[in-house]
């Protein structure tokens, strides 16, 4: 049985469903007929439709709700009173209330019935007494703007509050236990909130009303905005805010305004931070660009601004006013400190006229954001207190039309600082550190090929310019200098090297050389003096031709370009020997390996020092972003995807442990191999920088053989370096653990890890340039070798044996197996055939120590064929084993021989000097030597008859 509040719910719904009809066809619509011109009149109109939506709605969820009561009271035993869309739909109902709220206030606050009603005086004056009938205590004289307000205000206040009234009943009447009684309940609170809200909503509405009538009509234009609600005037609470001195402070729901004469300061309040005062009447007010100290006369007034203030900021960032009440029902009571909103600076300084959106903290940038300049230049990235810090992308429009400058950098406090990538509009790249906003430290600028002059620097850089060791390639001249820099220019001990195999040494001075110098020709002819960048000889000099002879005295141009000398022709000098050739290594004592590449070193050293932190990680080690040349004339080129994980504490984290949990030799090589491996590992990434300044080093123009020296060194500095740097990480790994540190290494041990363990794991990324070097620096005897060589592969196996005096006792001649028709003597690869094959696989690996075991098995081999020959274990005294070796050595036809064997030798574990690996590689170097000879044919071997001794 339905209970008479649900009776009088639908009495209730029908007489508000028919009022809300008879509104919308005597009210509204005659109010929308009018057809305004000015731009006021046409904004009251948006109004007004929106009410009329509005109105409509809520007429819609009436009948609705009339319709569900119905059905109720029609089938009671199978329609339960959950049906009632005031209970199961109460929070949509609820909207619809509000939406109307909002619009109506909305109205009143422009005045937007009033305004209307002008454009139709004589209808309105007519429909009097039928708004009357709609209204109840409104005063016969009223005027009809005023009629409207209330008969648009009246009957849904009516409406609200007898639904509290209801459902307060309907409440008690069903009881405690009622399955309902929750949502009655939830229901009856709503609406009560309601006519809260609706009570608070009119009286902003109308103070804002009132307020526009205290403004001139320009302060009007500027304030005044439909949705725009005044919640405290210093007229009502007196209160002074310096240090602008504000005549008139208006707090309203979205701005905090301070007018002061003709001057109006508007202050957003999603950037209005409030901080308590020092005293009882005083608290401060943050803003992007201003710090308010509001004071007023007592604690009282100061806590109602206070107050006021602080719930209407966390209203504007929750973008919705609170229900029912300012600052009543919703967490938390306090606006958080850090918020993410967009501001355009207005003051004087780098930010004028700029917009920043993104996230803020205490009235400052702070976070990710994104700043944006009238003039086209864009930063994305992080901002501390109001400066970009960290890592940031900054546009910088040039004066072609749509081109950029494009800096993918590290930011400290303002300013470029630590790694970036730039990439300019010349099409130009720089990749390198910087300070203070200028390029300092180690860094790459590199022009495309196509460019006018086409050019790249590989080097250091100081406050900005080419300074200290730096290497530059010029490709219009097909030139790459080597050497140290000052102020952009060439100053100090330098090396040339041309694209036509010439190189130079000297000393450098404002770009120019000065003094005397040493010249290699590709042919080896030296010249020591004087000469000038395009290689006119001139002055004092000494020519060393290649066949010896000299030439010493004065060098000039002579007539018609020529070269006029006058000196000494010396000829009585003999050819000099290929070893002889080959100490003319230029750079070596120059630049000395330790002090070449500190800008690459030092920034890990950096890391090292301060604790290995993993925010600081890019900044001094580096990061790579894919090339965005086609980006350049895009706004996508703000985009940067960096091939580093967000998380770099948590990844420094796993290095460090995995650091401290392979210590052991075995496990220490493998965790070395992956780290150097890794191009996100610290040291995978320092391992690549030195790779790219050795190619830049060394490859192409710089592959001269007169750079060997050079390269050697410094590859073994690298591996110096890297064991230096494993070491820092693992003190880091040791201190984070509160484990003691490792003691420091004498000179020994440190040498016994880089020669064993860190040398061989990093050659093979320098060993494509570094053995190209070698085979240019004996390519000569290389040559020598290859004809021998190719004379000895001519014999068959027996003759070659014989050829080389190798006993007979010692053939192998049982391991060939002979078809049918073929004689003994024309078998060919067969002999040693074991020992042939293991020594070729010396070219299969670029580790040393790997070369000399290869070497050692082939030994090995060739011992166990004896072995197997004679039918007894048999150790070979060093005058059979090399004819056996130079047979092997003939046989395997290994290219390039002399520059495999003179690597080895120069990148060899110190620590198998005078060992068997030396004696073998001795051995080895000797056959190398004996197949060169020119009289190969008619060589015969000293007489066995002394040495007998087993090696």
């Amino acid at each position: 049985m339905c209970s008479p509040e649900e009776e009088a719910l639908l009495r209730l719904e029908e007489v508000f469903s028919s009022t809300l009809a008879r509104i919308n066809s005597l009210i509204l619509q005659p109010l929308l007929t009018a057809e305004p011109s000015d731009p006021r009149g046409r904004g009251c109109l948006r109004l007004l439709q929106q009410l009329h939506r509005s109105s409509q709605q809520l007429w819609e969820v009436t009948e609705e709700s009339l319709h569900s009561l119905r059905r109720r009271l029609c089938h009671q035993d199978s329609v339960g009173l959950e049906s009632l869309l005031l209970l199961c739909g109460a929070d949509r109902v609820l909207r619809v209330h509000v939406e109307y709220i909002e619009a109506y206030t909305s109205c009143v606050v422009v005045q937007a019935f009033q305004k209307a009603a002008k454009k139709r005086s004589e209808y309105w004056r007519g429909q009097r007494k039928a708004l009357r009938q709609l209204l109840s205590g409104v005063s016969s004289e009223a005027s009809v703007g005023t009629t409207l307000v209330q008969a648009l205000r009246q009957p849904l206040a009516h409406h609200v509050q007898q639904y509290v009234l209801l459902l307060l009943s309907l409440g008690d009447t069903v009881g405690e236990r009622h399955p309902t009684r929750e949502l009655v309940v939830h229901a009856a609170t709503l609406f009560g909130n309601l006519e809260s809200f609706m009570r608070q909503a009119l009286d902003q509405a109308t103070a804002t009303q009132a307020l526009w009538h205290t403004l001139s009509s320009r302060l009007r234009d500027v304030l005044c905005t439909p949705a725009r609600r005044l919640l405290q005037d210093s007229q009502d609470i007196p209160v002074t805010v310096t240090p602008l001195r504000a005549e008139r402070v208006l707090l309203f729901d979205d701005a905090l305004v301070l007018l002061q004469g003709h001057s109006v300061h508007t202050f957003d309040l999603k950037l209005v931070w409030v901080d308590p005062g020092q005293d009882g009447c005083t608290f401060d007010l943050l803003t992007p660009e201003e710090e308010l100290s509001f004071c007023s006369k007592d604690p009282q007034g100061r806590m109602v601004w206070q107050w006021k203030v602080t719930q209407a900021v966390c209203q504007a960032l929750r973008g919705k006013k609170d229900f029912p009440m300012l600052g009543a029902g919703l967490e938390p009571p306090e606006p958080p400190t850090c918020r993410c909103v967009a501001y355009t600076f207005r003051a004087e300084g780098r930010l004028c006229q700029a917009t920043y959106e993104g996230e803020w903290c205490r009235g400052r940038p702070h976070g990710k954001g994104t700043l944006k300049w009238p003039d086209g230049r864009n930063h994305v990235g992080n901002f501390c207190q109001g400066l970009e810090h960290g890592f940031g992308i900054r546009l910088v429009p040039q004066a072609s039309e749509d081109k950029f400058d494009c800096y993918k950098c590290h930011w400290w406090e303002g300013s470029m600082c630590g790694y970036g990538i730039c990439e300019y509009s010349t099409d130009e790249v720089y990749k390198g550190y910087f300070q203070a906003g200028l390029r300092h430290g180690f860094g790459v600028l590199e022009s495309p090929p196509q460019a006018p002059q086409p050019c790249k620097y590989t080097g250091h850089w100081e406050r900005g310019q080419k300074s200290g060791y730096g290497i530059e390639e010029d490709g219009d001249r097909g030139e790459r200098y080597i050497g140290m820099w000052q102020a952009d220019q060439r100053h100090g001990p330098g090396v040339m090297v041309t694209q036509a195999g010439v190189c130079y040494q000297g000393t450098f001075q404002a770009d120019k050389m000065v003094g005397p110098g040493i010249l290699l020709s590709e042919d080896d002819s030296l010249y020591e003096g004087t000469f000038t960048r395009d290689l006119t000889l001139v002055g004092k000099g000494k020519v060393t031709f290649p066949n010896g002879f000299t030439l010493e005295g004065s060098f000039g141009s002579g007539p018609g370009g020529g070269l006029h000398t006058q000196g000494l022709l010396d000829t009585a000098a003999l050819p000099p020997e290929p070893s002889g050739t080959r100490k003319r290594q230029l750079g070596v004592g120059a630049f000395p390996a330790e002090s070449r590449w500190q800008g690459v070193y030092g920034p890990f050293r950096d890391f090292v020092s301060a604790g290995c932190p993993g925010d600081l990680q890019e900044a001094l080690l580096g990061f790579h972003v894919q090339n965005s040349r086609e980006l350049r004339k895009s706004q996508e080129y703000l985009c940067c995807e960096r091939t580093q994980p967000e998380d770099h504490a948590g990844r420094m984290e796993d290095v460090l442990d995995e650091l401290l949990q392979h210590r052991e030799p075995r496990a220490l090589r493998q965790c070395l191999r992956k780290a150097l491996s890794n191009s996100l590992h610290p040291l995978g990434k320092l391992l690549r920088t030195l790779m790219l300044t050795f190619q830049a080093t060394y490859a192409g123009i710089g592959a001269n053989k007169h750079l060997q020296a050079l390269a050697q060194e410094e590859v073994k500095q690298h591996a110096r370096e890297l064991w230096a740097a494993y070491r820092g990480l693992l003190q880091v790994a040791l201190q984070r653990k509160g484990q003691a540190p490792e003691e420091d290494e004498d000179t020994e041990t440190r040498d016994v890890q880089v020669h064993g363990l860190v040398l061989p794991l990093i050659l093979p990324s320098f060993y494509s340039e570094l053995f190209t070097l070698y085979l240019l620096l004996h390519e000569t005897e290389d040559g020598l070798y290859s004809q021998g060589i190719a004379h000895l592969s001519l014999f068959p196996d027996t003759k070659l044996l014989e050829f080389l005096d190798v006993q007979k006792h010692l053939w192998p001649l049982k391991d060939l197996t002979l078809t049918t028709n073929q004689r003994l003597s024309l078998v060919r690869d067969k002999c040693f055939l074991s020992a042939t094959e293991c020594l070729q696989k010396i070219i299969t690996t670029v580790d040393p120590r790997e070369k000399l075991e290869v070497l050692e098995r082939t030994y090995g081999e060739i011992e166990a064929t004896v072995s197997r020959v004679l039918g007894q274990e048999h150790k070979l005294p060093m005058d059979d084993l090399l004819p056996l070796l130079i047979y092997v050595v003939s046989r395997a036809r290994i290219q390039h021989l002399g520059a495999e064997i003179h690597l080895i030798r120069d990148m060899m574990d110190p620590i198998h000097t005078g060992g068997l690996y030396d004696f073998l590689l001795t051995a080895l170097e000797s056959c190398y030597e004996h197949i060169q000879k020119e009289d190969m044919r008619l060589h015969r071997f000293p007489g066995r008859g002394d040495s007998r001794q087993p090696w």
